[in-house]
């Protein structure tokens, strides 16, 4: 059965990047950037990560093999336009997803056909469409949201997330952009439930996978409500 799952790789105190870029000057040495090459730094080490990038060498390690597991698990993405548009050129002829890219948009453009089987089709009717889309022709494999963080947090806040793994990098950054914040707009008394399915603990980063069951009331902790001992003050 087709998923639709998501990954990212955070600092352990939640951030996936620095400061949002204002758009002045280049992006490959701003706060954003810094941040978001730390929390990667694992992938881009990776010799699963360097193959589809057309780079030799790398680690073949365990964060490798998850790097592989998960491209191989992906029938067709789902992605920003804000990533698609700041990967176009780095990626050239032949991108790494070598499967149809949906790209989540406001601004109409044509469907782009690069090599290896990849494809990006511009869908402007929201996140939901792109997601069906996309479901449509991964056949028996999943669906990947790509990124970036926002898209992740719409996809779960509409309820189309079947699985979220997170990368927890060692690493404390302290400002930037976080993946779970008020965009999710759950009540004072409303969570989004998670699952741990697998943990994978390596010295540069802990990868864990959780199904993701869902929006649900907080249960009041109602420990010593009653049952106990009165305690009087004398």
């Amino acid at each position: 059965m087709t998923k639709v799952t998501a990954q990212l790789s955070v600092s352990v105190d939640g951030f996936y990047a620095g400061p949002q870029f204002d758009g002045n000057g280049n992006w490959m040495v701003s706060a954003e950037s810094a941040k978001f090459f730390r929390v990667t730094r694992w992938a881009t080490e990776a010799a699963a990560w360097r193959e589809r990038q057309g780079f030799a060498g790398g680690e073949q390690d365990t964060n490798s093999e998850v790097i592989a597991e998960s491209f191989g698990a992906a029938g067709a993405y789902v992605m920003g336009r804000r990533m698609a548009d700041g990967g176009e050129i780095p990626w050239g002829e032949e991108p790494p997803f070598r499967a149809p890219v949906f790209v989540v948009t406001h601004r109409p453009r044509q469907r782009l056909v690069r090599g290896g089987g990849t494809s990006f089709t511009y869908v402007t009717d929201g996140v939901a469409s792109a997601v069906e889309q996309a479901r449509a022709v991964a056949g028996d494999k999943d669906v990947a949201v790509a990124g970036g963080g926002s898209l992740v947090r719409q996809v779960l806040k509409a309820g189309l997330l079947d699985e979220l793994e997170l990368h927890v990098v060692p690493v404390v950054l302290g400002t930037g952009l976080r993946l779970f914040d008020a965009d999710l707009d759950l009540g004072d008394r409303e969570g989004i439930e998670l699952t741990p399915t697998r943990v994978l603990a390596t010295p540069q980063v802990t990868h864990i996978r959780y199904a993701v069951r869902g929006r649900a009331p907080l249960v009041l902790d109602d420990r010593g409500s009653g049952g106990g001992p009165t305690v009087t003050a004398n």
